[in-house]
């Protein structure tokens, strides 16, 4: 599947909503809720087996997912604030709580859950300009180079600050 060409048009979301997707533990989607793929603009069928990565806006600095990987991989719930990219180019911003499935037997990590809702505008306003930074720093001197900046950045916030935190201090205080 191509990627659509990003648009500087952001779609509105139902504050009243969740889009909501599971995965299996390698990323690929296996459920989206009928609000996931109204605002998307994609079928189940264009979905459901696909990477997770159909949606990821260009916008996004790939030390986010890694460091969310990191976390949700180790069976950690995480949140994380997200531009995501439409079948159409258009994109919008979702606060997300990703969550991880485990085998009831096991206890094997079996997938993952992403719960997403509507962020508000100056949160945005903070987050964009970090995740520019960082996506500059990615195109000029790696991931890791990213990654240095963000724990830079954190620990300026405080000592016991990690993305986890950051994310849900920047979503509750801000």
């Amino acid at each position: 599947m191509q990627k659509p060409t990003p648009l500087d048009i952001e779609i509105i979301l139902d504050p009243k909503r969740y889009i909501v997707s599971e995965t299996d533990e390698k990323g690929k989607i296996t459920y989206c809720n009928d609000y996931f793929k109204e605002v998307a603009g994609y079928t189940d069928e264009e979905l459901i087996g696909k990477s997770h990565n159909v949606i990821r806006h260009p916008d996004m600095p790939k030390v986010v997912f890694k460091l969310l990987w990191e976390t949700i991989s180790q069976g950690k719930n995480i949140n994380a604030i997200v531009k995501n990219l439409a079948k159409d180019g258009r994109y919008y911003w979702v606060f997300t709580e990703f969550e991880s499935r485990r085998d009831s037997d096991t206890h094997k990590i079996i997938g993952y859950t992403a719960h997403r809702k509507i962020v508000s505008k100056h949160i945005i306003a903070i987050i964009s300009e970090l995740y520019k930074e960082l996506l500059n720093i990615e195109k000029t001197e790696g991931v890791e180079a990213s990654e240095k900046y963000l724990n830079d950045f954190m620990h300026e916030k405080g000592d016991d600050i990690s993305f986890a935190n950051i994310m849900e201090e920047i979503h509750r205080f801000y």
